[in-house]
């Protein structure tokens, strides 16, 4: 009896790195180099949604370009369904099965076309239906992501910004991908559209078998919407674990301060109330910290977390959560994390 082969990962990222050259003077000569993503590790499964969060200038959009080919990498390497990038955007490849929804829709529509012309252009330019499928297709499309069929003639300026950001999806969709990058494509919108964009990506990844990245500061949303949370911080990932363990049992300091700023309706209710806060702002990235890049606001930091190398991502169990920090497990971190959720009134 043989069994169906499981599908590959999405994407494979292995110790990616990249880099920016610093021009300064009349002339723009290099003077220094920004390291915005240094040494990150990851996978999205097939049919999944993993999110990157983390505050601003933790390189987790970096990270979301690079895997798109958007964005110069300068080691590492980057695999998408198995195949390496830098093959995939040789032969002109990727954009059929990568692509890129931005947090301002307008970085991706045409302002001068209706809706329903810039969806029906990719489909043509791309090919991926018969000449006489095309207006069918793209009528799929939009059905697809909720747009009426009185709202496909009109331009992006006279749509909501829930619409707008639907629109966008669809022209995504239109290439037929495999794995599409969110870049903070709900930050902007009302809490009620957030919620049906959130169950959008979801049915698409079930009926199209699309996988996501998706990139968010919001703590809220991402539990809503994770299966697998990257947890990243000065261009460092910090912690990485399946989302229901994340918010059960964060294990990094940094995550702590995450989870312990999210709002809630009752401070005294159960719950993770951390009290370890972000001191300081993350480190500059042309002038990187030696040692953990979260020594600065790290209530737990010791020499050894500002000395050498950042410290190594240790497996936590066997669900795949794995976190960077030299005292994660030591008695006296335990104690103080633990000690830090408050209690049942």
């Amino acid at each position: 009896m043989t069994t169906e082969a499981s599908p590959p990962d999405a994407v494979v990222v292995e110790d990616l790195a990249v880099r920016f050259p610093i021009r300064t003077g009349v002339l723009r000569r290099v003077t220094g180099t920004a390291h915005a993503v240094d040494g990150v590790s990851f996978t999205v499964p097939a049919r999944s949604i993993v999110t990157i969060v983390g505050e601003s200038g933790s390189g987790k959009t970096t990270t979301g370009r690079a895997l798109v080919g958007l964005s110069p990498i300068a080691s590492g390497r980057v695999r998408v369904e198995g195949d390496e990038l830098a093959e995939l955007r040789r032969d002109k490849r990727l954009p059929r099965l990568a692509q890129i929804v931005y947090q301002d829709p307008y970085a991706s529509l045409n302002p001068r076309m209706t809706i329903r012309a810039m969806i029906r252009e990719v489909v043509t330019v791309h090919r991926t239906v018969d000449r006489e499928a095309v207006s069918e297709r793209v009528e799929e499309l939009l059905g697809q992501v909720g747009i009426r069929p009185e709202l496909a003639d009109r331009y992006p300026h006279e749509l909501s910004g829930g619409q707008r950001q639907r629109a966008a999806i669809a022209r995504a969709l239109a290439v037929e991908p495999r794995f599409i990058v969110c870049d903070e494509i709900v930050s902007a919108l009302d809490v009620s559209i957030q919620g049906q964009i959130v169950n959008l990506l979801k049915d698409l990844r079930r009926d199209r078998d699309v996988s996501f990245l998706f990139i968010s500061h919001d703590m809220s949303v991402v539990r809503h919407i994770s299966d697998q949370v990257v947890v990243m911080y000065g261009g460092k990932i910090m912690e990485s674990a399946p989302c229901d363990e994340l918010f059960s049992a964060p294990r990094h300091p940094y995550t702590h301060a995450l989870l312990g700023a999210v709002p809630v309706p009752d401070p005294r209710s159960p719950g993770l109330r951390s009290g370890i806060r972000t001191r300081a702002e993350p480190p500059d990235p042309a002038a990187p910290l030696p040692g953990c890049r979260f020594q600065r606001s790290c209530p737990f930091a010791t020499d050894v977390c500002r000395e050498g190398d950042s410290p190594p991502q240790v497996s936590v169990g066997t669900s795949g959560h794995t976190v960077a920090c030299h005292h994660f497990d030591t008695p006296a971190v335990r104690e103080a994390l633990s000690l830090e959720r408050t209690p049942a009134p």
